[in-house]
């Protein structure tokens, strides 16, 4: 399995079975909208920053809620989060994402906005392999709610998000404030993670940064 990050909440997941996209961006946050082939895309809510499927090569099969899908051998499941602490008042809903693929259990947040983890959304996510958390602020969890999240959760391997890039227009704080609220120094970083299930630490929480684009 390779992961390639291309900003905000946007990776490429190749697996052996698919090629995934999860939470293409528009052209207007500054940064290169992708444009790869795909097989399968997901959608965690609806904004223009997270939900540019049209730039997207091929004709993929659209995931855009909670639910239970399988496509292509890849199991996802959608669950129900809130984009706010509001219960969705401010900013809506949130879909996270379970993923099922080589062997490996995959569990991207969207815009997770809620201050922690609620029990029932816990048992839905179970055991994480690998964990795409938001950690800019603003606009979904700040540094210090994501390493209380990260803690509920305990996956081996976590992938920082939705954070302050050159170029971003939108304004929200770098990696560094989550780094240091979740007492990591030295991270760390890689154009893009090549991994499979051998290769999964025993323990949890090795933090990753990627490099957006897959390039440094």
């Amino acid at each position: 399995m390779t992961i390639t990050w291309y900003g905000q909440s946007c990776f490429r997941i190749d697996t052996r079975e698919a090629v995934i996209a999860i939470d293409p961006f528009a052209k207007e946050i500054g940064l290169t909208p992708p444009r790869f082939q795909t097989d399968i895309a997901l959608v965690t809510h609806g904004h223009f920053d997270h939900a540019n499927t049209g730039a997207l090569a091929g004709t993929p099969t659209l995931i855009t809620g909670p639910g239970e899908y399988e496509i292509k051998g890849v199991a996802v499941r959608g669950i129900p989060s809130f984009h706010d602490q509001s219960e969705g008042r401010e900013r809506g809903p949130n879909t996270i994402y379970r993923i099922n693929a080589e062997e490996m259990t995959l569990v991207h947040l969207g815009d997770f906005g809620e201050a922690s983890i609620r029990d029932e959304t816990l048992d839905a996510i179970g055991d994480a392999d690998i964990l795409f958390i938001p950690v800019g602020g603003t606009y979904t969890i700040d540094a210090e709610t994501a390493a209380k999240v990260v803690n509920q959760i305990e996956p081996r391997i976590i992938i920082p998000m939705h954070y302050h890039l050159p170029g971003l227009r939108v304004r929200i704080e770098p990696v560094e404030g989550f780094l240091k609220a979740f007492g990591v120094r030295e991270p760390e970083r890689m154009p893009k993670l090549v991994i499979k299930k051998r290769d999964l630490p025993e323990t949890a929480n090795r933090v990753v940064v990627l490099a957006a684009g897959g390039e440094r």
